[in-house]
């Protein structure tokens, strides 16, 4: 847990010093749970969104996307259940003074019984060697056995308890597992209350005659209401998808862990319109597609896992979560739902409007079902930046930070770094940087030794460094080096374009999605 939390600073603090993220407003003490991406940040953040809609939008024929607008009529939020049924589960430590979300804890406690099952596996795993059958293992022994039975048995009853809004329940269960304040210690536990998450605004140009509204809390409901739009000026057939990316607003209560868990988001979302009836098959085949994705980026196949839900949203008939091994352990990443056709017929019995499909092949009417693929941006962000920030001991004992981020989403692609400042040396350099920015997010950086310049870029992910040297006069060729494995090469400046965008090149790391 230590290790967990050190490694966790370091992103922290790497993110800040590096110019990734900011806190918002920090001259003035910043805002929590709020932040700003700085200027490497917002690259990488565009990178990842760019990659997501390629592979969503561009790489799909039937999915179209839109940008719809944060401000919604307010019967939206009543018809999507926001008003009546967006709450968290919070609970108050009366001896610390801090307030958590209840279901939050209880996952907590799950997952450490989880941990300790994993430790027996993983012990079990290095006495038996080869001859180790892990799926026998789990069923067999005692205390493996018990952890998982335990953990299932206790997120069952919470996902009961909070479907049938028996927040008496969820408190006894706390207390009865004897789960204590992370900070104090203490078991001294208030009541478990609801709290809605939406941020009310108003719109008008006077107090009397203002409308309220909400800053929306997701993107979903942008998609549901131009659904019809939509279908009539694309001429597009069932199944078909709508993908939009954008600002997302909770008034998260228990906001914590940097930008894992804010208050304004970014969300990265598809609807994908289907026939009633083939919802489930469609739920599972996006589930696959979508982990593919994920795994395309490299970050590590033992990184990811599914979760499946025990308790569905209000809308859904399946839903489950891809989750990441983030630097606090597994948490949600992208959400796969099955809505079924409960926000169509939701929104076309508050509006009076018909959003209905003629299915020619059927010769029939319907409300199409619906299946979500959600992720949020920032967490995907995190996630990226989290596993790519590394510590490594070289041959020679010193120690270098690098963050060895996918060389796709990298916010430098090549930094071009004139050996002196001197001898017509900066000069070739700007005019190889001024051929390569058309085609790549490129860096000039002629300030300190040339090793502390390599350590700087590789601090901030830059995938390739080109060194222009007084040979370079004479022959045309550059050294360039490589971030991961820091092996030098001597390149004709005019292969430069080829050799960076055969790393780069997003329409090559797209293919390792399909």
């Amino acid at each position: 847990m230590k290790n967990q939390e050190d490694k966790f600073k370091k992103v922290v603090s790497h993110a800040k010093e590096y110019g990734f993220i900011f806190q918002s407003s920090e001259i003035y003490d910043g805002l929590s749970a709020v932040y700003d991406y700085a200027q490497n940040g917002a690259e990488l953040k565009n990178s990842i969104r760019e990659y997501w809609w390629k592979s969503m939008v561009q790489m799909n024929e039937n999915i179209v996307g839109i940008d719809a607008a944060i401000f919604m009529h307010p019967t939206t939020w009543k018809a999507s259940g926001h008003v009546d049924a967006f709450n968290d589960p919070l609970i108050d430590n009366k001896d610390s003074k801090k307030r958590y979300r209840a279901d939050v804890l209880i996952e907590d406690y799950a997952e450490k019984l989880n941990i300790k099952a994993e430790k027996e596996i993983a012990k079990a795993a290095k006495r038996f060697g080869d001859a180790f059958d892990r799926s026998e293992f789990v069923n067999t022994n005692p205390r493996v056995v018990g952890y998982l039975s335990k953990k299932e048995a206790v997120l069952s009853r919470m996902a009961r308890s909070l479907e049938n809004e028996d927040l008496k329940d969820v408190k006894a269960l706390i207390e009865e597992l004897e789960i204590a304040c992370p900070l104090s210690g203490s078991k001294n536990w208030t009541d478990v209350k609801q709290f809605n998450l939406m941020f009310g605004t108003k719109l008008g140009a006077s107090a009397e005659s203002a409308m309220d509204l909400y800053l929306r809390p997701e993107t979903a409901q942008g998609i549901f209401v131009n659904f019809a739009n939509v279908q009539k000026t694309g001429r597009m057939k069932i199944p078909f998808g709508i993908a939009q990316t954008g600002k997302a607003f909770r008034n998260e209560i228990v906001a914590r862990q940097f930008i894992f868990r804010m208050r304004e988001f970014e969300q990265m979302e598809m609807q994908f319109f289907v026939r009633p009836g083939e919802e489930l098959k469609w739920y599972e085949l996006w589930k696959e597609t979508r982990l593919k994705w994920h795994l395309s980026l490299g970050l590590g196949e033992n990184k990811y896992r599914f979760h499946d839900h025990d308790k569905l949203a209000h809308y859904a008939n399946a839903a489950a979560d891809i989750e990441f091994e983030f630097p606090f352990g597994f948490k949600e990443l992208e959400g796969i739902h099955s809505r079924t056709d409960f926000d169509l017929k939701a929104h076309e019995e508050h509006s009076g409007k018909k959003l209905q499909f003629f299915d020619h092949e059927m010769n029939k009417n319907y409300v199409p079902y619906v299946v979500e693929t959600s992720i949020g941006l920032d967490r995907m962000f995190l996630a990226v930046f989290s596993s790519a920030l590394q510590e490594e001991t070289l041959e020679d004992g010193s120690e270098r930070v690098v963050l060895k981020l996918p060389p796709v989403l990298a916010p430098t692609k090549a930094a071009i770094l004139p050996l002196i400042k001197k001898d017509g040396l900066p000069e070739i350099a700007r005019e190889i940087m001024d051929e390569l920015k058309f085609d790549f997010s490129v860096a000039y950086d002629e300030k300190d030794a040339i090793g502390r310049r390599y350590r700087r870029q590789d601090a901030i992910g830059t995938p390739f460094c080109i060194t222009v040297d007084h040979d370079t006069k004479n022959d045309g060729m550059v050294t360039i080096r490589y971030r991961d494995t820091m092996e030098q090469n001597r390149i004709k400046i005019e292969d430069l374009r080829s050799i960076i965008s055969k790393e780069v090149s997003m329409a090559d790391w797209l293919r390792k999605s399909q």
